[in-house]
């Protein structure tokens, strides 16, 4: 407080009033190094250099911004969300510090105002701004040190410019929530570039289309390949969530393609021929054709067989004839049989 009544009373003997001005509205306090301040906002468009020849542009302090503005976001982050895990944490991080964030409050603060830029390259201030926020942040961390870095970004930014809860459970990767969509739903997903341009300053430009099963989604335009899939992404989930035709038309086309996909493909047999195997030796021969080699087969073996001195057997007949343990006549009674069982034995005598 007392450094900033001190620098206040200054003022009016400063050069640069109005920039002192313009920077105490944007960071809440008065430089005191006012050259850092005007190298953060010096875009390398300009082709500035020092009295040694050297480049003046915001270029190193945009890299030290960077990692601070890493760490302090990170420790903020770290004592708002207590019990949250690592993974939450990082991704709170990244949507504070990531490249569109710091873009918008570049935009919102009036950073964008104060960057000294050639015209060619003013209307392509897509990231010029957000640059021109972390060299800031450098510049407040070289010339107030890293504890006015952390008042800068709780109380003037988290606490006035970002709602921290809200950003914290926002989807801002629109690209790989779409991603992650169709890998879950098992739908086909491709980015198409439509065409590839340069604006009326020769700036690059990319247009990409995002397309599910064959189906068109929507189109993104934008200054990289990233931010053009980003644009068509958001709108094509944006398109999803209102338009149920556009899903059913998705499905549909997802549905014929796997069911052409599990459908046998029918192969032509291919015609072989096999008549060189003999499967039955018979049926392998003309039926007309006289069997010559079985015939001498047949001869050789019947004079091989009456050679061989065989055991004699039993006529076949008489070998399983048991009618003499049967009783002839079931009606003779046993007086009878003994009668004629002994005028046998006497007519034998």
């Amino acid at each position: 407080m007392l450094s900033n009544l001190i620098d206040r009373i200054k003022l009016p003997f400063r050069k640069e009033k109005e920039f002192f001005l313009a920077l105490y509205d944007i960071i809440g306090f008065y430089p005191h190094n006012i050259e850092f301040y005007k190298t953060a906002l010096m875009h390398k468009s300009m082709h500035s250099r020092n009295e040694k020849g050297r480049p003046v542009n915001n270029e190193r302090l945009e890299f030290l911004g960077d990692a601070v503005l890493d760490s302090v976001v990170g420790h903020i982050v770290y004592n708002h969300f207590p019990g949250k895990r690592e993974g939450f944490l990082t991704n709170t991080r990244s949507k504070i510090v990531q490249r569109e964030t710091l873009n918008r409050l570049a935009e919102e603060m009036g950073i964008n105002r104060l960057i000294q830029s050639s015209r060619t390259n003013t209307s392509h201030n897509n990231h010029m701004g957000g640059n021109a926020f972390e060299a800031l942040v450098g510049a407040i961390y070289l010339d107030r040190g890293y504890d006015a870095c952390m008042r800068f970004m709780d109380k003037r930014i988290l606490a006035q410019l970002i709602n921290i809860d809200k950003v914290a459970y926002k989807e801002v990767n629109f690209k790989s929530k779409l991603i992650e969509w169709s890998q879950k739903n098992k739908v086909r997903l491709e980015f198409k570039l439509v065409s590839s341009d340069k604006d009326k300053d020769g700036n690059p430009t990319f247009c990409y289309k995002a397309v599910l099963e064959g189906i068109d989604g929507d189109m993104g335009r934008g200054y990289s390949k990233k931010e053009s899939q980003q644009q068509a992404s958001r709108l094509t989930l944006s398109r999803l969530r209102k338009q149920p035709k556009f899903i059913d038309a998705v499905f549909a086309s997802k549905s014929a393609r796997t069911k052409m996909e599990e459908e046998p493909v029918g192969v032509p047999e291919r015609e072989t021929k096999n008549d060189f195997i003999i499967s039955d030796m018979n049926n392998g021969m003309r039926k007309d054709a006289p069997n010559t080699y079985r015939e001498d087969g047949i001869a050789k073996e019947n004079a091989r067989n009456n050679d061989r001195q065989w055991p004699e057997k039993q006529d076949k007949e008489d070998e399983f004839d048991l009618s003499d343990i049967y009783i002839k006549n079931k009606g003779e009674s046993y007086e009878e049989i003994i009668a004629a069982a002994e005028a046998s034995a006497f007519a034998e005598n």
